[in-house]
């Protein structure tokens, strides 16, 4: 597969797979079921303390899915780190970091860097395992197998990337918070535009700095089963 042009949406990246024997109608019913079905069901059903098992389970799927799509090759993954932009990478973690300082100190001041304060070797090993436990196997599923499996679906790469970063919002349901819903709608912008400009690498890194802040500066008050409270 040919290198993308940096700076443009590859459109190899965005459309490798075509549908199955049964046309894009089962291809619809199975995202569907994947993308809107199961995330709600999680966040309506199942208790807070089972729910990363149920993700975990989702995760499983979408990976089975991806290696029996086909034309996509695992080696492709590896792809963009010769693209890697620091300042870029720079930017984007000073933008994350001012936003949790800001939406803490406005909505939670108490939460503010108290995980950081009150346990940092806890915080070196969220650092360690969230990038790999977390921040991958998401991106893998929401970024690779969603423009690779379901690309056919849309009109083009910008209309799949909104349609992205809503249901990556609404895989965060679970939460039923509005600024964990805000968030991750504009995470998952910036990683499905890092992943189809890109590569996995790129978005994987976003994705996995943007965590590991949210945590730093103590956004885990929104973004942690534990404190689930459903609305009903």
């Amino acid at each position: 597969m040919a290198e993308p042009t940096p700076g443009a949406l590859n459109q190899q990246r965005f459309i490798w797979a075509r549908p199955g024997q049964g046309g894009l109608g089962a291809l619809w019913a199975e995202f569907a079921l994947l993308f809107v079905a199961v995330p709600v069901a999680i966040a309506l059903f199942l208790p807070p303390r089972q729910m990363f098992s149920a993700l975990f389970a989702f995760s499983l799927v979408g990976l089975i899915l991806l290696w029996r799509t086909g034309g996509f090759h695992w080696r492709d993954l590896r792809r963009g780190w010769g693209r890697f932009d620091w300042r870029l990478f720079a930017a984007f973690a000073g933008l994350t970091f001012l936003a949790c300082v800001t939406v803490l100190y406005l909505t939670r001041p108490d939460a503010l860097f108290a995980f950081l304060r009150r346990d940092p070797r806890f915080l070196l090993v969220i650092w360690a395992l969230y990038p790999l436990l977390s921040a991958l196997p998401q991106e893998l599923i929401f970024r690779v197998l969603f423009f690779h499996r379901y690309g056919p679906l849309f009109a083009g790469p910008g209309q799949a990337v909104l349609v992205n970063a809503a249901l990556f919002s609404l895989a965060h349901l679970m939460y039923w918070n509005w600024i964990v819903a805000v968030f991750t709608f504009f995470g998952g912008l910036a990683f499905a535009i890092g992943y189809l400009r890109r590569g996995l690498p790129w978005a994987w890194a976003l994705h996995a700095i943007a965590g590991n802040i949210l945590f730093a500066v103590g956004m885990g008050v929104y973004f942690y089963s534990g404190n689930v409270v459903r609305p009903f």
